[in-house]
């Protein structure tokens, strides 16, 4: 399983021959410069809630790509009646797609679109590889929820926001990890603007400190499980 940061809350995922886009909003984003959406490849694109800055870039990469969008009820039915594929999810149920299983999980965060339609509620992602189980958390407050996870999915990774003032932040994220079980954490969703810029050697610092690892990627950069 290879995962790539394209910044923001934005991932890709490469496994069982499929790429996955996760909350494409790069165009935007001027961190992301470097990166062309319209080199990206999709088979599936997932999103964890409706905000502008998940869905910016889903038409456009979708219409290219013609991949099968993947989020809750609502969200899967606001793609639908503008022709897209897509296949609705909601809290607590899973389905097995031909790259792994997928279950979407609470979130605490809200959801509405940027033309002020219902986004339904917010949520994340256990993904379950052939080889590698991931968490992605969305955007989210802590929640005593993520202990419902480990009791189903044992996690190689977690990918936790850690940006703070929309969501947790690193001292929460830590807890995050010792709730899902999971000491190897990617961040996201931090630098992007002003309201969630973070030191990112403080941040690293208080997860090694508690015997956990921190991994910040440079935009376009991967790691592999």
């Amino acid at each position: 399983m290879k995962i790539t940061f394209y910044g923001h809350a934005s991932l890709g995922i490469e496994v069982s021959g499929k790429n996955i886009l996760v909350d494409p909003y790069i165009s935007a984003n001027p961190k992301a410069a470097h990166i062309d959406i319209n080199d990206l490849k999709a088979d599936f694109i997932l999103l964890t809630h409706a905000h502008g800055d998940h869905i910016l870039d889903v038409e456009d990469i979708a219409k290219r790509t013609n991949a099968v969008i993947v989020s809750n009820a609502e969200i899967s039915a606001y793609y639908g009646k503008k022709g897209f594929q897509s296949h609705p999810m909601n809290h607590g149920g899973s389905w097995n797609f031909d790259f792994g299983k997928v279950k979407y999980v609470n979130a605490i965060h809200s959801s509405t679109f940027p033309d002020g339609s219902s986004g339904g509620n917010p949520g994340g992602f256990v993904i379950e590889g052939e080889h590698k189980n991931i968490y992605i958390a969305g955007d989210t407050a802590l929640t005593m929820d993520m202990k419902l996870i480990p009791m189903r999915t044992k996690l190689d990774l977690a990918i936790l926001p850690i940006g703070d003032n929309f969501t947790m932040d690193v001292d929460d994220a830590i807890i995050a990890s010792d709730f899902v079980d999971c000491d190897k954490v990617l961040g996201y969703h931090f630098d992007t603007f002003g309201y969630i810029e973070i030191n990112h050697e403080e941040a690293i610092k208080k997860f090694f400190d508690k015997g956990k690892d921190l991994m910040l990627l440079e935009i376009g950069g991967f790691i592999e499980l």
